[in-house]
């Protein structure tokens, strides 16, 4: 018989994910890691302020679908530009130009990525909360991070006027 290794299943409260500041601006509470899925996916949710943005960008090898908990963002996917509020869903396909804005105070998205090969990523372009560094943006690290541990290529600055 053969037998696959698989990870358990877990119950994860809201206060028990780990928190990291994100160098391209905003919380990441960690609900879902990849030896947690192993390695199928990642969960978690990310809290922004208005004003952010990111860079066109592909993830390579990983479908990212981004479930709007609260606020609102301007969402550019493949060039074209729509807003998404709260309750509200984008899907951007592995290899998918996309990028977004946030346009609304208090903004909360939930980022799920499978498989979840993009973890190595988020972890170095990130810190742990109250960390040093933590509240600096910082695109350079971003993009080291995406160079250093895959999951993500930066294809453009952000498109938004």
């Amino acid at each position: 018989m053969d037998t696959k290794k698989q990870a358990k299943s877990f119950i994860r409260q809201a206060v028990e994910g780990e928190q990291r500041w994100f160098y391209g601006g905003g919380v990441h509470t960690w609900l879902a890691k990849t030896e947690d899925t192993d390695g199928a996916s990642l969960i978690y949710r990310d809290e922004m302020e208005s004003g952010k943005v990111t860079p066109m960008h592909i993830h390579p090898d990983t479908d990212e679908a981004l479930y709007i908990l609260s606020g609102e963002i301007l969402m550019n996917l493949d060039g074209v530009e729509q807003r998404v509020g709260a309750g509200g869903l984008v899907m951007a396909l592995r290899g998918q130009p996309h990028a977004f804005k946030v346009t609304a105070e208090d903004t909360s998205v939930l980022c799920f990525q499978t498989p979840g090969n993009a973890q190595g990523f988020y972890m170095g372009a990130s810190v742990p909360m109250g960390g040093e560094g933590s509240g600096v943006v910082d695109f350079d690290q971003i993009m080291e991070s995406g160079k250093n541990n895959g999951g993500i290529v930066i294809v453009g600055p952000p498109p938004f006027d």
